[in-house]
Parts: structure tokens; sequence; C-alpha cells
């Protein structure tokens, strides 16, 4: 997948496909020692999961990509996702974006583009 993009935006201001692909490593990597996250991706397509999280991140930070994966309540619905658990997933995606060297300033814009699906996830 090739994001290029020319325009000012979140995703240039914190490194462009580059770094929205290593924030997903980081977080993927953050889920695979979180036992009780880590069990929400049980049969998961991890691959699969990467590459739908990098276009999001990509697309909500107003990068050039589009999103085609399913809708959050499609890839949710079932796993009846408690608020602690969901918040627990927000801290692990904080310790990969600090992991990967965003600033908090960033950080913040990031989370809130992702802060209205909240809603699409809990108790599905």
């Amino acid at each position: 997948m090739s994001c290029a993009s020319t325009s000012d935006s979140l995703y240039n201001d914190i490194g462009g496909e580059a770094k929205v692909a290593e924030i997903v490593d980081n977080f993927i990597y953050e889920i695979e020692y979180d036992p009780t996250i880590l069990a929400y991706f049980e049969g998961s397509d991890i691959d699969r999961f990467r590459a739908k999280l990098i276009e999001q991140l990509c697309m909500v930070t107003g990068g050039p990509c589009s999103y085609s994966g399913d809708t959050m309540e499609q890839v949710h619905g079932g796993m009846n996702i408690t608020e602690t658990d969901f918040n627990r997933t927000v801290d692990l995606l904080i310790n990969a974006m600090n992991k990967a060297g965003v600033s908090h300033r960033h950080q913040n814009q990031i989370l809130a583009q992702l802060a209205p699906m909240r809603s699409q996830m809990l108790y599905k």
C-alpha cells in the first residue's frame, strides 16, 4: 500500500505512511503481551487487522488512504467489549505511539479522531 500526500495534515506531521505503520506494529506488539486484550483477537487474521488499521489511521489523520474494512459494529459485534477493556486498549495504543516517538500533542489529535468510534465498539 502506498500512501503519499502533499497536503498539510496530521498524517504528514507525524511522519506519514512509515510512522502510521510503526504505530500499528507497536500496537500489535502491545496487544500480544496483554493477555486480557489478546483474548479479543483470538482467531483474528492479524495481517488483515494490520492492513485495515493502517488504512484507518491513515484516513483519520488526513492521509490519502481510504478505509476499506468493515464497520466498527461489524468488527466488534459479539465481543461485548467492556469500558475497562476498551480503556486498556487505548492505553496500549498510547504506549505504541510513545514507542514510535509521536508527540503528546499529536497523540491527542489522533485519539480525538478515533474517539467518536468508541460507542460503535462497546458492549456490541
